[in-house]
């Protein structure tokens, strides 16, 4: 069902490297394999409890985010477009926007504007141009 890996155990043996190159010694010095089983198991839990707990965060994010395209009314159908690219992409330029909703430069840089109003994109650069925007919220939730 899903297109991409959703447990990245190596995340949890970089963490746990003392106790992941345990593991891996009693093995090969004492042929202990049930405690390497229960290591890696236990990887499999932590990791697979953080991967549900960042699913279900997202899909409250979602509904936040839904209430407020909801508010845009003409713009509504192009904002429900361009969150789809951000969860794709979190962080955006409005050349990206352009391209991926077929827009406008102007149409692009007005539905920006109002997404930064409506504090789903903050802006990163502080520059007036070749600015790129984030998807704080949805990025945060993978840090």
């Amino acid at each position: 069902m899903l297109n991409k890996p959703s447990l990245y155990l190596s995340d949890f043996f970089e963490k746990n490297r003392a106790s992941y190159y345990d593991a891996l010694s009693r093995v090969r010095e004492s042929n202990d394999l049930i405690h390497w089983i229960k290591f890696f198991l236990n990887a499999v839990i932590v990791t697979a409890s953080k991967g549900k707990e960042t699913f279900n965060d997202i899909f409250k994010l979602k509904n936040i985010v839904d209430n407020k395209i909801i508010t845009l009314n003409r713009r509504a159908p192009n904002a429900q477009k361009l969150m789809i690219l951000l969860y794709r992409k979190p962080v955006v330029n409005c050349n990206d926007v352009e391209k991926c909703l077929n827009i406008s430069k102007t149409s692009a840089n007005k539905l920006i504007k109002v997404f930064v109003e409506q504090e789903i994109l903050k802006e990163l650069t502080g520059n007036i141009r070749y600015r790129y925007f984030i998807f704080k919220d949805y990025f945060n939730l993978f840090i």
